[in-house]
């Protein structure tokens, strides 16, 4: 049984910064791509930023110089650095990972952004 479990969220001003972590726990082989989503209400999930077991970062256009993902791979941990923080950027953050062809999901943490 894999589990995601992600921490970190809550309430900041505009113009704060928040981490988020995930942490992976369970039977995993190797964690190939992992992904930082958020989803705010009424709106679709949307990728916020993918990291490989290389080291490659992607982000969304929107979150380019303000948001950092990394990876502890001894720790099986991911983060998320949300710095310069918006009120758009309100949101539950998902973590995932892919593994060979599995893809498994945290359950989500709020993140609020108050102006």
């Amino acid at each position: 049984q894999v589990q995601l479990v992600e921490s970190g969220g809550g309430l900041v001003q505009a113009g704060g910064s928040l981490r988020l972590s995930c942490a992976v726990s369970g039977s995993i082989f190797r964690i190939n791509v992992v992904g930082w989503y958020r989803q705010a209400p009424g709106k679709q999930r949307e990728v916020v930023a993918t990291i490989t077991s290389g080291g490659t970062t992607n982000y969304a256009d929107d979150v380019k110089g303000r948001f950092t993902i990394s990876r502890d791979n001894a720790k099986n941990t991911a983060y998320l650095q949300m710095n310069s923080l918006k009120p758009e950027d309100t949101a539950v953050y998902y973590c995932n990972v892919l593994s060979g062809t599995n893809l498994y999901w945290g359950q989500g943490t709020q993140v609020t952004v108050s102006s």
